[in-house]
């Protein structure tokens, strides 16, 4: 997503999380949305927090800051999430990041027609709690996405509808470190006849911004 390229470099040091989320307000309104749904943008300790929006909090050096944002583009959703860093992170923190993305490339390699949302659940899940960050990954690994950002069916234990091709949906594991920082990595991923497809092609990898 070419917005997602645009404001990655804008959470420098010195800026507000509400300036960073207008900033990427108008740059998916440059780049054809017609309506903006979200613009999350959650720095240091406020990155832990998988609901939070934005807020007065000044980016600081040394801060991981989670972008998730989304809205309608020619009549459907777009949803995506990456995480950057403020400067050189720490190897626990760069350690974070790279479990979060082997959970989201395993819930993407669990895709196929035929297989319960529920598996790709389990399938991102595995890889976290097998690090050992299980009980700071706290929400659902995805949702489906159409006319609207946010729908059934729901990537969570106990959804047993089966994937078919065309469903589209999030996959968006992460690790929330309490009063400290958060990781979020997030696609939108289609089904196809033998596997998924995703949406979004921005690097997953964690990306230094100064």
């Amino acid at each position: 997503m070419r917005a997602a390229r645009s404001i990655s470099w804008h959470a420098t040091p010195g800026r507000t999380e509400r300036e960073i989320a207008a900033d990427l307000a108008g740059f998916l309104r440059k780049h054809g949305h017609s309506q903006v749904d979200f613009t999350v943008v959650g720095s240091g300790p406020n990155g832990a927090n998988p609901h939070h929006e934005m807020g007065d909090r000044v980016i600081q050096e040394g801060d991981m800051v989670v972008l998730d944002f989304g809205g309608l583009k020619d009549g459907y959703g777009s949803d995506t999430s990456r995480t950057v860093h403020v400067g050189e992170p720490t190897d626990e923190e760069r350690d974070v990041h790279e479990i979060v993305r082997a959970a989201q490339q395993a819930g993407f390699e669990a895709v196929r027609p035929g297989v319960a949302c529920q598996e790709i659940d389990r399938a991102a899940r595995a890889v976290i709690k097998d690090a050992g960050y299980g009980e700071q990954f706290i929400h659902r690994t995805g949702h489906g996405i159409g006319l609207t950002t946010h729908k059934p069916p729901y990537m969570v234990e106990g959804e047993q509808q089966p994937l078919e091709p065309g469903m589209c949906f999030s996959i968006e594991p992460g690790i929330y470190l309490a009063g400290r920082f958060g990781v979020r990595i997030e696609d939108i991923v289609t089904v196809t006849e033998d596997g998924g497809r995703r949406f979004n092609d921005t690097p997953r990898e964690i990306q230094i911004v100064a």
